[in-house]
């Protein structure tokens, strides 16, 4: 089946929920209430105001791409960023230390003293454990490693909640029934019952639905062109090793490596 067909994609629209990573993304930047309150249970912190950044992108420079943070909020004195994350990637511990570095560079102005640095939050919720050890919160801060009652103090700080485990244990019942709704869809609350609603809202939204598809398009066709790059790598060394058997004839060996006549005989003169 094609999988860039309209109607696999409308479907997945259709049952796209919150643990969706371009759901989410919109759901909270398209309601800071919800974000503000999502933060204030996760961090367990009270929070007075929060600004959403303006862009979808962060810019480093004129000749770098821009970096999309999921949701990146500030505080007078703290900053957040919300990643989702549904599957491991194996590189998140890294991805969050470059975002934090991103964050940094976004909110401390030019020749401005590191001192207006303000309180930086990664927070990744993930849909599998990344670490294996079973816990629902894995917190993280500079601590020396010589004595791990001195701390670092560069307010810098790291969250993974895993999804799953914290929908079984976690104690906070109103986070609990978030992580809930979050792998189920049920909704067991006022806050959750609103998030419901604006997920509801949000698949209405026909401008949305067109990113949507045609993100999935774009990430479709990119990895078909990621496979066939990689086939065609694979032919052609495939080609290079027959060639040093020199035990085929060129004919035999494109009829081998699936290419042309013209490919093998190209490769055997790089090789000559």
């Amino acid at each position: 089946m094609n999988i860039t067909n309209d109607l696999n994609l409308e479907e997945k629209w259709r049952n796209a929920t919150l643990a969706n990573n371009f759901i989410f993304y919109k759901v909270m930047r398209q309601h800071p209430e919800a974000c503000k309150r999502l933060l204030e249970m996760l961090l367990k912190v009270k929070i007075k105001k929060i600004d959403m950044h303006n862009e979808e992108t962060i810019d480093l420079d004129h000749d770098k791409k821009g970096i999309r943070l999921d949701v990146f909020v500030k505080e007078e004195n703290r900053m957040h960023d919300i990643e989702l994350q549904v599957v491991d990637t194996k590189e998140l511990p890294k991805r969050a230390r470059y975002y934090a570095g991103l964050m940094a560079l976004d909110t401390l102005q030019d020749g401005a003293p590191y001192t207006k640095l303000r309180e930086s939050h990664v927070i990744f919720i993930c849909m599998e454990d990344i670490f294996n050890y079973g816990l629902p919160v894995y917190s993280f801060e500079n601590i020396c490693k010589e004595d791990n009652k001195i701390k670092l103090n560069d307010m810098d700080f790291k969250h993974f909640f895993i999804a799953p485990t914290c929908a079984k244990i976690i104690e906070d019942k109103e986070l609990k029934a978030f992580f809930e709704f979050l792998i189920s869809n049920s909704a067991s609350n006022k806050f959750t019952s609103c998030l419901k609603n604006y997920v509801e809202n949000a698949k209405h939204n026909m401008q949305w639905r067109f990113q949507f598809m045609t993100y999935l398009r774009q990430k479709y066709y990119d990895m078909e062109a990621g496979r066939i790059e990689g086939d065609k790598k694979a032919r052609i060394e495939t080609t290079k090793n027959l060639l040093k058997l020199n035990i085929l004839s060129v004919e035999q060996i494109a009829q081998a490596a699936g290419l042309s006549l013209e490919e093998v005989l190209k490769i055997q003169q790089k090789k000559l």
